[in-house]
């Protein structure tokens, strides 16, 4: 079986298994970003309870962000773990933002790979969260890869040409048509998956609707 086919074979069961995640949770485009930063090595549990600091304290907007003094910043994002760096992380987004007038809707037109070349000069914005912005908040294809995909993708058998974060991009990109739906649902998917069937430690193996195309699961 080709890549391509495989891939989209995995997306089509574990669709046909989980349904629609309805990915990213938050109420505004700047919340994705802020949701995007703060989850960076924590739970989502942390970050939303950091989310809700921000918004009691009135402080999801770039301007806001930009106004508050970075030791009220960190004790509000303090819940997210590494909040010090988190909150100069945030500063320097809602400071790049300043450049667009905070009108985050302008990125709709960009081409995927110029923005997210442009987000990664940014301070504290690495591939993850740049692809997690590029997806979810202009909402262009460019696909996000995690702990979970790079689990499920190595127990599958399937293996990048290094052991690379765009390496193991490319084995999407490369295989999967360029469309940021496909891209956003493919991964809230994986990581669903991820969740409650292919854990780290103790994978389900018996329930797993990928388990006859999976190189360790099958018994």
């Amino acid at each position: 079986m080709k890549l391509a086919q495989f891939l989209m074979d995995i997306y089509e069961r574990l669709y046909g298994t989980y349904g629609p995640q309805y990915w990213w949770p938050a109420t505004t485009k700047f919340e994705i970003v802020l949701g995007a930063i703060l989850t960076q090595n924590t739970a989502w549990e942390n970050v939303k309870r950091a989310l809700e600091n921000l918004r009691g304290a009135n402080c999801v907007t770039p301007l806001a962000i930009r106004e508050i003094s970075v030791e009220r910043l960190s004790l509000l994002i303090r819940p997210s773990g590494y909040f010090n760096s988190k909150a100069k992380k945030l500063k320097a987004f809602a400071d790049y933002l300043a450049l667009y007038n905070d009108e985050i809707g302008s990125w709709s037109t960009r081409d995927p790979k110029e923005l997210r070349s442009e987000l990664l000069k940014i301070y504290g914005i690495g591939p993850e969260t740049a692809d997690d912005i590029v997806l979810y908040v202009a909402e262009l294809p460019s696909f996000v890869i995690d702990t979970y995909t790079r689990r499920i993708i190595g127990r599958l058998g399937i293996e990048p040409i290094s052991d690379t974060y765009d390496s193991y991009q490319s084995l999407f990109e490369d295989n999967l048509p360029h469309q940021s739906r496909l891209y956003n649902e493919y991964h809230a998917l994986l990581d669903f998956h991820a969740k409650v069937t292919c854990m780290k430690r103790k994978p389900i193996c018996t329930q797993c609707c990928l388990r006859d195309l999976c190189v360790t699961g099958k018994s």
